[in-house]
């Protein structure tokens, strides 16, 4: 089946918080998730929350996941740990998240957390952070 993240167009599977061209999930018995018209607009939607989060000073993975992925409702240990494998750094680096390679690394990780491997390509994320031109 396929994950609820990729069925919303919502990769970082984000509550629903009024976003941009978002609507409340639907087809589910509790909705929560924002649900995006295209993938592109998801990952555009995360990568805007993490820079919301480092423009208040959330700045490690550490940081990031432990509001983004609280332990009340997440293994937020487990969460941090596997990012960091991801990104090739320590919970508490402070990350630059203006840093394209970086920016691309956590949405990747994030998103590969969040609904398994196998369902984004750094392609998709660099075209929706507006970095490669859409394929033709």
């Amino acid at each position: 089946m396929t994950p609820r993240g990729i069925r919303n167009n919502n990769p970082g599977n984000l509550n629903f918080a009024h976003q941009p061209s978002a609507h409340l999930e639907t087809g589910v018995s509790e909705p929560r998730f924002a649900a995006f018209p295209t993938m592109a607009d998801g990952i555009r939607a995360l990568r805007d929350q993490l820079l919301r989060y480092a423009a208040r000073g959330l700045t490690t993975v550490s940081s990031i996941i432990s509001v983004y992925a609280p332990s009340t409702e997440n293994e937020t240990t487990a969460y941090i740990t596997n990012l960091c494998r991801h990104m090739g750094v320590q919970a508490d680096t402070v990350l630059d998240l203006n840093d394209p390679a970086t920016m691309a690394a956590l949405i990747g990780g994030i998103t590969t957390i969040e609904n398994g491997p196998g369902h984004l390509t750094p392609a998709q994320i660099d075209h929706a952070r507006g970095l490669t031109p859409a394929a033709t």
